[in-house]
C-alpha cells in the first residue's frame, strides 16, 4: 500500500501544486513508484482558484470523495450553518465555477471503500456522512468505529491532522502533533489527513498524509502563501480568510 492522501484543498492552487510536486519528488528520490493520490473532499471554498484545483485533483487523484464545501457550491447542502465568511466564499465560488468543474464535483461520491487495502474514505465521519459531523473526540470516535468495517477510515473536514487507534480491547488512543504513527493490523484506525489549502493546527504549511502498510506519516510543505493571499484579495474574498492562511488557524 502506497498512498498520498490529500484533503481540504479549498481552491488554494499554490498549496496544491507544492504538495503534488513533493509527492512526485519523493518518488524520484526513492527510485520507486509515485504514491497513488486519494482525495478526501473540499476541492473548493475559501480559495481563489477553484477551477484549477478541481482540474488538478481530477487529473491526479486515484480515488476521491466529496466534501461539504463541494456540496454547498452545488446546492446539495444547506449553508445556513456556514459562518458569514464561508458563505461569502461559496457565493463567489458558485459564480466562478465552470460547467466542467461542476460536473467533476458532482461525480464525487459521498463515501468510498477500497476493499483491497481495507480503507474507508469519507470527508466528515462514517456516521451520517451527509450531515458533515466533526470527528474530534474519543466519544465521537467510539460511535464512528461502529460505522465502518475497514482497517482504516480516512477523513478530513476539521483540517486537524491526527491518528486515532482502537486497540483489540476497545481502548482508543490518539496521536496529535506527531510526524508519524506506526500501524498495527490487530488495531483499527481513524486518520485525519489535515488540510492542503487551509491548515488549522497552527502550522501554515500545506499538510498531507503518506500511508503505507506500516506507517501513517504527515508531511508539511511550504508554499507561496503571499501569492495565494494576493489572489484572494484581488477576487474580493473576505479579509479574515486571507489573513488566517499566514497563521495556520
Amino acid at each position: 500500500m502506497n498512498y498520498a492522501v490529500i484533503s481540504d484543498v479549498h481552491g488554494n492552487l499554490e498549496a496544491l501544486d507544492a504538495v503534488l510536486a513533493d509527492i512526485s519528488a519523493r518518488a524520484g528520490q526513492s527510485g520507486g513508484r509515485r504514491a497513488k493520490i486519494l482525495f478526501l473532499g473540499d476541492a473548493v471554498g475559501y480559495g481563489p482558484d477553484p477551477n484549477a484545483c478541481v482540474a488538478a485533483i481530477r487529473k491526479h487523484a486515484f480515488q476521491g470523495v466529496a466534501g461539504n464545501h463541494d456540496w454547498a457550491v452545488l446546492g446539495l447542502t444547506d449553508v445556513t450553518f456556514f459562518n458569514p465568511n464561508a458563505r461569502a466564499a461559496i457565493r463567489w465560488t458558485d459564480e466562478t465555477l465552470t460547467p466542467e468543474s461542476r460536473a467533476a464535483l458532482e461525480a464525487l461520491p459521498l463515501v468510498k471503500r477500497l476493499e483491497k487495502d481495507s480503507l474507508f474514505l469519507v470527508h466528515g465521519s462514517p456516521y451520517e456522512p451527509e450531515e458533515w459531523h466533526y470527528l474530534l473526540y474519543f466519544s465521537e470516535a467510539q460511535v464512528n468505529f461502529e460505522h465502518f468495517k475497514e482497517w482504516i477510515c480516512l477523513i478530513g473536514h476539521s483540517h486537524l491532522p491526527f491518528v486515532m487507534e482502537r486497540m483489540p480491547t476497545g481502548e482508543i488512543t490518539a496521536s496529535k502533533g506527531q510526524k508519524a504513527a506506526a500501524l498495527d493490523r490487530s488495531c483499527r484506525y481513524i486518520i485525519n489527513a489535515g488540510s492542503v489549502g487551509q491548515p488549522r493546527d497552527g502550522d501554515p504549511r500545506a499538510c498531507y498524509l503518506l500511508l503505507s502498510d506500516e506507517e501513517a506519516r504527515f508531511v508539511r510543505v511550504p508554499y507561496d502563501i503571499r501569492k495565494t493571499q494576493e489572489k484572494m484579495g484581488a477576487a474580493g474574498l473576505p479579509l479574515p480568510l486571507i489573513e488566517r492562511l499566514s497563521r495556520g488557524l
